[in-house]
């Protein structure tokens, strides 16, 4: 016997394929208000071809508030051999729900994707995942010493993607090289020696805003661009190490 319940469920999962991107948002709204293991599937199906950013955003606050126990593997297998949207989209879902179990699945080859979603994505996912010092998250940490080295290695492969793509890109890496904080530093002052101009720009308006925060990013790479246009040395803050 069909209850009613059955009959609201149905009716949300077949409004999360409407050709109309309101009804879509109606029904991504109902299932994440009424949370149901039936609805993991077709939630995340729908993130890897959902057009709308604003419904996709609506998809994955339907997903968190899943149990993680649920929606993880899903959104696991979705970052390890989705496509291009279904990959970010899913990286994008792990950084809300914030369980660091999932750190193991932000790789190199994510960090680095050809593209810039993907990659926006898995560094925003990144700096959350991270293992924290004194974090018990269940994830190794390696033979020579947990967080504090997982974050420096996280900080060095987010450099080498400094100068990448247009603005929004660049603020993406800024921020996410901000948000890991300090350890960041060495990778910085680095890759503000580089021979690309752009790599160097990058590099100086990111440890700008992070000696000071209330700097704005864009007004940091604008100053930086015109330093390293006339040839003036990276700024180097022997009190941040």
């Amino acid at each position: 016997m069909i209850t009613e319940q059955d009959t609201e469920t149905l009716r949300a999962l077949r409004g999360l394929a409407d050709r109309d991107a309101s009804v879509r948002l109606r029904a991504a709204m109902a299932v994440g208000s009424s949370p149901d293991p039936g609805f993991v599937g077709t939630l995340v199906e729908r993130c890897a071809v959902e057009p709308e950013f604003y419904v996709r955003d609506m998809l994955t606050w339907a997903l968190t508030r899943h149990p993680a126990a649920l929606t993880l593997p899903a959104l696991l297998r979705e970052v390890r051999s989705g496509p291009a949207q279904a990959r970010s989209q899913a990286l994008h879902t792990l950084s809300k729900i914030g369980d660091r179990s999932a750190w193991p699945v932000i790789t190199r080859e994510l960090l680095t994707d050809a593209d810039d979603e993907v990659a926006r994505s898995a560094w925003r996912a990144a700096v959350v995942l991270v293992p924290d010092d004194g974090m018990d998250d269940g994830t190794d940490g390696g033979a020579d010493g947990g967080a504090e080295n997982e974050k420096v290695a996280l900080a060095a492969v987010l450099a080498t993607q400094l100068g990448r793509g247009g603005q929004e890109t660049q603020l993406s890496l800024g921020r996410a090289l901000v948000e890991l904080g300090d350890v960041a530093m060495p990778a910085l002052r680095t890759a503000a020696t580089d021979s690309d101009p752009d790599v160097r720009a990058h590099a100086l308006a990111t440890q700008q805003v992070l000696r000071d925060p209330d700097t704005g990013f864009g007004f940091a790479i604008e100053e930086a661009k015109r330093v390293v246009a006339l040839g003036g040395a990276p700024v180097v803050d022997d009190e941040v190490c």
